[in-house]
């Protein structure tokens, strides 16, 4: 801020320049370039902050029971380390979005199945969105509810694939990564093929995203994932800069005027 010739800086925040936190499952599998664990896949700083105890298979399988207390403390810590906006790293998380939200008093974006309104509304009059997730089997209406999401939406899992559902969710410290996209290929197109009207597919797992331009190539369909919905997020609560403050001469003024 500019003021009278001088410049203040105004604090606040334990850590400056990363607005966005994420709240990350207690894990090990590998986290590839792509994953929303890896701080490589973020063209922007990020925040991360481990919640203890919250495993792969404590968060799908089991609905994240009893983890709530320490999704919002972790959350809390967050934004007084210096996030403006929270998300999380398991499509799964939806149960606690409403509640996330009411605790940290900022926006938050839970889990990609979020998105699915908005992309449903892209698309021309009788095609709809497909999911595809990590467990079909655990994926209920509660979760696509929670999210927005019209409990109708056709969904698919990768549960019956070799190698993706069973090294994230048994937390494997090894994945065959060849094996994994296989497996989203595959169910990705069962998921394409079982309805002639999905115009467009969102991958709720996370762990997805890596393999989105390879689905996308395969059922030549949109693909949306986390790193499409959360750099989203991030661009409200980091608007692009243009260069033309209002009252503040420069090069902008300098060459367009001023209205």
């Amino acid at each position: 801020m500019v003021s009278s010739g001088k410049r203040i800086a105004h604090g606040g925040k334990a850590v400056y320049g990363a607005r966005l936190g994420i709240l990350m499952l207690e894990a090990r599998f590998p986290r590839i370039p792509g994953d929303m664990g890896n701080a490589r896949t973020w063209p922007f700083p990020v925040l991360y902050k481990v919640v203890a105890g919250a495993s792969p298979d404590r968060v799908v399988r089991r609905k994240a029971e009893g983890l709530l207390p320490d999704f919002l403390a972790a959350a809390a810590e967050l934004v007084r380390l210096g996030a403006d906006g929270i998300t999380t790293n398991c499509g799964f998380l939806s149960l606690y979005q409403r509640e996330i939200a009411a605790h940290v008093g900022v926006p938050v974006a839970t889990s990609s199945l979020m998105q699915v309104p908005m992309v449903q509304a892209t698309l021309p009059p009788g095609r709809k969105v497909g999911i595809l997730t990590i467990s079909a089997a655990s994926m209920t209406s509660r979760h696509l509810e929670a999210a927005g999401v019209d409990a109708a939406t056709p969904v698919m899992g990768t549960d019956g694939g070799r190698e993706f559902s069973r090294a994230i969710i048994e937390d494997e410290g090894r994945m065959d990564v060849e094996a994994a996209e296989a497996d989203i290929l595959e169910f990705g197109g069962r998921l394409a093929a079982s309805d002639p009207a999905i115009g467009a597919i969102v991958l709720e797992c996370t762990n997805m995203a890596p393999y989105a331009a390879a689905l996308r190539d395969h059922v030549g369909l949109p693909v949306f994932d986390i790193y499409s919905f959360v750099t989203w997020f991030h661009g409200g609560l980091s608007p692009r800069d243009f260069g033309h403050p209002a009252g503040a001469p420069g090069p902008w003024r300098e060459r367009f005027g001023s209205d």
